[in-house]
């Protein structure tokens, strides 16, 4: 009897303190002016808030169909994690793809497709041939520009050592050198970003000095100075005051706790010939091979750089080009430029190849992308159109663990892969991703290959545009080089 008077007694005080709490919300909806909805109807427009809230995971996970979602699908996704964990990535019963959307990659598989022991290892490529110090890979796919900052301790300690067991390299990302990038021991490409992180004096200006420091590290092999990235282009980095910690502000050379906005665009340089200054002082400070990163928008300034490499010598070219798509990266961005600036990889890739092909280029510049590169057939695509190299962030970032939260730029990653909240970051261990990122690295590589032996070429550097077929608005599919003609050599 006593225990049935204590539970009444409970389910009095709770339904008094859930009654008290409605009238105190009704009063505060009621009298607040900022939101209509609320200010209409107290305490039910507050559900409102919160199922748009919830819609976001559960069309994630109940709603959405395997291949419908932005900016990766979830069989986008699975391969990554299936690559990452088990190394293997086999499906029965038949393709869940529609192939007959426009815009869909076809290859031409060959009707004699590579013997597997007919087949080559990747073929070497060499950055700056003419540096004191050139930098030789023949690695397929690589990762591309994270800062620290914008992703965590544990994720760089595990992307550091993936890359140096699949012996691929990692970019830093606009954040300047940590210890963590060095500690797996891999090839590093160091980025500068507009506000020089990393390698700036006192008034935030490029330090021949600092980039000494950090050329003198053995395992930075090239520099790549940003222009512009897919996620933001015209815009700066944007680094949150949560995420501006003690170390990361020390490395970085900047406040501590205060939101990092990079400038749009390097100060010092202006045109054509600028750009060229910068990267020739650069590669005299390190010695080692120099280029750029850019989101293609206008073509007309890419005429002027090919001019004023032929002016000054093509000594003076930069070593390579990174090529971003204009669909998003793995940064925080304003709506605007993410959705709607700059071109997609789909259509700059070729233009830029091409536009490198005919002004007698592309032998001495290496050309690098990114943009949405994931799984083999969009990375075989960007080696059909001429690329040499392949960068992904996100794919690397889905072997980490990330499950496309969309929470990067609020410190409130739930893998622990975006966030330096320390309870968060302890979900991430580098020793088992690191073995991830490597799994991945090497899965996609061989597939990337298994593509190209399909088509009857021993490795992927010798797929052309002709082995792709692009389907079309008339439902059939056109060969990427009526498409894209692939431009012809001067001379």
């Amino acid at each position: 009897m006593q225990v049935l008077t204590v539970l009444v007694y409970t389910f009095v005080m709770m339904v008094g303190i859930g009654v008290l709490a409605a009238v105190i919300l009704f009063v505060v909806d009621i009298s607040q002016t900022h939101d209509a909805i609320r200010r209409n109807f107290p305490v039910l427009g507050r559900f409102r808030g919160v199922f748009e809230h919830l819609g976001e995971f559960f069309r994630q996970y109940f709603f959405a169909l395997d291949r419908d979602e932005l900016p990766f699908n979830r069989a986008e996704r699975n391969w990554v994690y299936r690559a990452s964990k088990q190394g293997t990535n086999t499906i029965a019963f038949g393709s869940t793809r529609e192939l007959r959307p426009v815009g869909t990659v076809l290859y031409v598989n060959s009707a004699w497709p590579l013997l597997e022991q007919d087949v080559a290892e990747p073929a070497a490529v060499t950055f700056g041939q003419d540096c004191e110090q050139p930098y030789t890979t023949n690695a397929l796919i690589n990762i591309s520009a994270m800062s620290y900052g914008s992703i965590s301790r544990p994720a760089v300690r595990a992307l550091s050592r993936g890359a140096k067991s699949a012996g691929i390299w990692l970019n830093t990302g606009e954040g300047g050198l940590a210890p963590h990038h060095l500690e797996g021991g891999c090839d590093i490409v160091f980025q500068i970003g507009t506000a020089n992180y990393g390698v700036r004096d006192t008034e935030g200006r490029l330090s021949d000095e600092k980039l000494a420091e950090v050329a003198a590290h053995e395992q930075v092999r090239m520099f790549e100075l940003k222009l512009s990235q897919g996620a933001k282009p015209g815009k700066g980095g944007i680094l949150p005051a949560v995420k501006v910690t003690n170390e990361i502000a020390s490395i970085r050379g900047i406040p501590v706790h205060q939101a990092s906005i990079s400038p749009n665009r390097h100060p010092d340089i202006d045109s054509a010939a600028d750009l060229l200054d910068v990267i020739g002082r650069i590669r005299d400070v390190t010695g080692k091979p120099v280029g750029f990163k850019a989101v293609i928008g206008d073509f007309a300034w890419l005429d002027e750089l090919c001019e004023e490499i032929h002016k000054r010598g093509v000594a003076s070219a930069p070593d390579f080009i990174t090529v971003d798509g204009g669909d998003g990266g793995s940064g925080a961005a304003p709506m605007p430029l993410m959705d709607n600036v700059g071109m997609v990889v789909r259509e700059s890739l070729p233009l830029l190849v091409d536009q490198l092909i005919s002004r007698g280029l592309r032998e001495r510049i290496r050309v690098i992308t990114s943009g949405k590169l994931i799984v083999p057939s969009e990375a075989a695509w960007a080696y059909c159109a001429g690329a040499d190299f392949v960068t992904s962030a996100r794919g690397f970032m889905f072997a980490l663990g990330c499950i496309q939260a969309m929470q990067c730029n609020r410190n409130t990653c739930p893998t622990g892969v975006a966030t330096h909240n320390r309870r968060l970051q302890r979900g991430l261990d580098p020793a088992d991703k690191s073995e991830r990122v490597a799994r991945y690295a090497r899965t996609i590589s061989r597939e990337i290959a298994m593509i190209a032996h399909s088509c009857g070429v021993s490795e992927p550097r010798q797929l052309e545009r002709r082995h792709c077929r692009i389907v079309t608005e008339t439902g059939r599919s056109v060969p990427l080089d009526e498409i894209c003609p692939p431009a012809v050599a001067p001379g």
